[in-house]
C-alpha cells in the first residue's frame, strides 16, 4: 500500500482545518471590531446631549451670578475642545475630564444662589444632565468591556497571529478621571448600631 496518498490527505485536512481556524478567528475580529465601534458610537450620541445641554445650564446660571464670568468662561472653554471631532477614545476622556471639572465648578457657583436652586429650567437642566451622565458611564461600561473582550482575543495565542497578519490593533479604553465616579463608596453603620443599642 502507498503511504503517499494518506500522507497527501492528512495534509490536507490539516490545511482545510487551519484555513477554516483562520477564518472563523478573522471574522471573530471584525465582530468584536465592529461591536467596540457600535459601542463608541453609542456613547458618541450621550456626549453630543451632553455638551448640547451645556449652554443652556451655562445661560440659566448667567441669570443670577453674571459676576461669576471665569467659571463661565473655562465651562464654555472645556465644551469647544469637548465637541471636537477626531479625538480618539482617550483624548475624548481627556478632554470629558477637563469639562467635568469645569462643570462641577459652575454646580458649586449654583449652590450659593438659593433662587437659582428652587428655578424649574435649572432643575429641569441639572435632572436632563444627570440623566445624561448615568447613560454615558452605562456605555462606557458596555464600550470597555468590548475593548478588554478585544484586547484579551488580539493578545491571545494563536489568535494574535490573524491579528497581526490582518493589523486588527489594540482598542483604546474610554477611562474617567472623575473622582466622584472613581471614589470607594463609604458606608458608616456606627449609627445604625448606637440606634440598634439605644433600643
Amino acid at each position: 500500500m502507498d503511504p503517499i496518498p494518506l500522507i497527501l490527505a492528512i495534509i490536507g485536512v490539516v490545511l482545510l482545518v487551519l484555513i477554516l481556524w483562520a477564518i472563523v478567528t478573522y471574522n471573530g475580529f471584525v465582530k468584536l471590531r465592529n461591536k467596540v465601534e457600535e459601542a463608541w458610537r453609542q456613547i458618541d450620541v450621550e456626549l453630543h446631549r451632553r455638551h448640547d445641554l451645556i449652554p443652556n445650564l451655562v445661560e440659566t446660571v448667567k441669570g443670577y451670578a453674571a459676576h461669576e464670568k471665569g467659571v463661565f468662561d473655562d465651562v464654555t472653554r472645556a465644551r469647544a475642545e469637548a465637541v471636537k471631532s477626531g479625538s480618539s477614545p482617550a483624548q475624548q476622556a481627556e478632554q470629558e475630564n477637563v469639562l467635568s471639572s469645569a462643570l462641577a465648578r459652575l454646580f458649586a457657583v449654583a449652590e450659593a444662589y438659593p433662587e437659582l436652586r428652587a428655578n424649574q429650567n435649572f432643575q429641569q437642566l441639572q435632572a436632563e444632565l444627570t440623566n445624561t451622565e448615568d447613560r454615558i458611564a452605562a456605555g462606557r461600561r458596555y464600550y470597555n468591556a468590548n475593548v478588554r473582550e478585544m484586547n484579551t482575543k488580539r493578545e491571545t495565542f494563536p489568535p494574535s497571529i490573524i491579528a497581526s497578519m490582518f493589523n486588527f490593533g489594540r482598542a483604546e479604553y474610554f477611562e474617567t478621571e472623575d473622582p466622584a465616579v472613581r471614589a470607594s463608596p463609604y458606608v458608616n453603620f456606627s449609627a445604625d448600631r448606637d440606634r440598634f443599642d439605644a433600643e
